[in-house]
Order: C-alpha cells, then structure tokens, then sequence
C-alpha cells in the first residue's frame, strides 16, 4: 500500500502579473487572513523582496496590520484623555489644545494619515499664528497620543520626531524687591495683602492659598499646613481636591515678621467657622481669579513692574531670600513644594527644624532690607 504524499507547506506568498503588466505581491497574516500589497510593483524581483522584508517583519514581531491604523484620530483622541484620569485643571489644559490646535488639522484623518512632513507643516503653521509655549504644549500632548496608538500597535511608528519642538524656553522672570512686596500688598488693600505675603514669603501657590482653612495655619509657631489646592477652571469653577503631588503637602514655616499679618487677617478676613477659609472676597464666597486679578494688575502698575509680572512670579522672591539665607537645594524644594527625581536630591534632607530655620533666615533678610529702606531720604526710595 502506497505512503500518504506529504502535505505541502502553505506558502508565505504569491505574486502575478496584472493585465496592466504590474505586479501584484499577496500574502498570509498573523491571523489567518489572505492580504494584498498596499502597491503594485514594476517587476517581479520587487514584489518578491517586498514579500521577503514583510515576512521578516512577521517573524520577528515587527509586523503592524496596515488595517489597524484606519481609527480616526478625533475618536481616538478624545478617548485618550477620558482614560487619563488626570487632574480637572489638566483635563481642561488638554482638551483646549486639542480644540483650538490639534484637531482642526489632524481631526477627521485617520491615525496612519499623520505623517511626519504632515506634523512639521502644522507646528511650522502654528508658530505663525500663536505663541512658542503654547505650540510646544500641543506638541507634546500629539506626541503622546501618538505614542500610545504605536503602543497599542495602530501605528508602526511615532509621526511626531521634531527634536526639541516639545521643549519650552522660558525666560528670565523678574523677582520683585522686599520694598516692592511690601508696596504690592498696600496697593492691594487689607483684605488681600496676606496673599501677597504668602506668595513671596511661603512661597505659596495661589491655587493652594485657595484652599486654606483655620486650621491649615497656626501662630505658635507660625506657620501654615498645605494639604489641599483649589485651582480655578476657565468657567469660574474651583476644583477643590488634594495637593498634585506628595512634595507639595508640605508644612511652611513662616517669617516671624509676618506675624501680627497673619493674626490680623484670621480676626477681620477669615471666615468664622471652625473650619472657615481664610482668603474670600468681600461677599463672603472663595475670591475669583477675574475680580483678585484686576486689583493684581492695578497694585502692579502702581508698583513700575513689568506687564508678564506674574502673581505667580512672587514666589522668585521667596527663592531668592532662602538662597541668600543659607538654604540648600533641598530646603527651597521642599518649601516651595518641588518635586525632583535627580539622584543627588534622594540623599539630602530638610527636616522641620531645617524649615523653621530658612524661615528665621528670611526674616533677617527682611527686616534688615526695611531698615535700610527707613535710612534713606525719601526721594531715593521708589528710584
């Protein structure tokens, strides 16, 4: 009785001519499907190699399903921030970039239609027309996403490859002087020159000042706790949560000069409630960003400081002080509530005491920098 034949060995691929003389290149998938060449080819050696480059992929796990990329970018987009789970002011951030500068050019193509020259041509186009911060932050976020659609393997490769387009040069800030400080908090009235103190002497964020209740702060000693951060939304929404990171739940030990400050405004300005906010605005709700905003740019003007002088430049000042007082690099992190993965930082430490004294440090500072200001005539104060 005669032996079985032995089956054949499915191959890889095939090639044919086409009636228009071209080559036609089809071949077997990872999944049991029969695929076709996204092109032809002018001979049949061409088609052959191509078959042998994609088998090689196969083998080797580098194979992307020319199919998987047709998802819309849009859709895809969309979902990639819901899946986040990222801070409500985050959130916001991401969704206004994606609004106002991503999708009107990338929305309606599907991932695999994003090409590199097609992600040049849009941050060249968006460097004519909005500024350097804001293009690098789109940048990132696309880059990003573009990055999870390779990982879940849409895409064989990342589009976004502009070394360096993602990267924000900020400029010099300013740092305002303790006479400037002090004017600042006069011009912005009783109620509101706590803030301003906080800010340069915390250094406290504002979105952190936003939160702050009774208890959060204490007179002997003085010092605040900063456990929580209300940032404001673009509606006027504050999202009241804990702090971002473990580095910014921090205890600020604050200069002693700021005391009868700090008593005063827990009399007249904080709520009276045990657990009563301690900065609201004159009707008794938490202060807006619009409303504390116009009396920022006023008392600023009055001042002779730059327009981009932000109320969030006054923490420079807090900086500036520490460094000048002896503070290490690890005493200003941890008082300003930064966050460092540097090998050099995980050995050095900055304990309470440490903090009280960079506080007693600032002081002096202080002190020393207003009595210098009282010696001299008038005139020369504000030059």
């Amino acid at each position: 009785m005669a032996g079985r034949k032995p089956q054949r060995r499915r191959e890889f691929g095939t090639t044919r001519q086409l009636p228009s003389g071209r080559w036609q290149a089809r071949y077997w998938a990872p999944d049991g499907s029969r695929r076709t060449a996204p092109e032809t080819f002018t001979t049949k050696t061409e088609a052959q190699t191509w078959l042998a480059l994609t088998q090689a992929d196969i083998e080797r796990k580098h194979w992307v399903d020319p199919d998987a990329g047709a998802v819309n970018f849009e859709a895809y987009a969309m979902k990639w921030v819901e899946e986040r789970d990222l801070a409500a002011t985050t959130d916001e951030l991401y969704r206004r970039l994606l609004r106002l500068h991503i999708l009107p050019v990338f929305g309606a193509l599907d991932l695999d239609e994003i090409t590199p020259p097609g992600v040049r041509t849009w941050r060249a186009e968006r460097l004519k027309v909005t500024g350097a911060t804001t293009v690098a932050k789109s940048y990132r976020l696309l880059k990003a996403i573009m990055e999870t659609a390779t990982d879940d393997e849409l895409i064989r490769r990342n589009p976004c490859r502009i070394k360096g387009a993602g990267s924000e040069k900020a400029k010099e800030r300013s740092t305002a002087t303790v006479d400037q400080v002090d004017v600042l908090a006069d011009a912005m009235g009783l109620r509101w020159r706590l803030m301003v103190y906080f800010a340069a002497y915390g250094p406290m964020r504002p979105e952190e000042q936003a939160a702050l209740q009774r208890p959060d702060v204490t007179l002997e000693p003085l010092a605040v706790k900063i456990r929580e951060a209300a940032p404001e939304l673009t509606t006027g929404r504050r999202v009241e949560g804990d702090t971002k990171s473990e580095a910014v739940t921090r205890t600020i030990y604050l200069p002693g000069f700021l005391h009868i400050e700090v008593k005063h405004h827990l009399d007249l300005f904080a709520e009276k409630e045990p657990n009563g906010l301690l900065s609201v605005g004159e009707k008794g709700a938490q202060f807006r960003r619009s409303t504390f905003g116009r009396k920022w740019r006023k008392a600023r003007a009055k001042v002779g400081l730059p327009e981009d002088f932000r109320f969030y430049d006054l923490r420079h000042t807090g900086h500036t002080l520490s460094t000048q007082s002896g503070a290490t690099l690890k005493d200003t992190m941890v008082r300003a509530g930064q966050s460092s993965e540097k090998a050099a930082l995980i050995y050095q430490h900055s304990d309470d005491e440490r903090q009280q004294e960079v506080a007693e440090g600032i002081d002096a500072k202080v002190r020393a920098a207003r009595q210098n200001l009282a010696a001299r005539p008038r005139q020369t104060r504000r030059a």
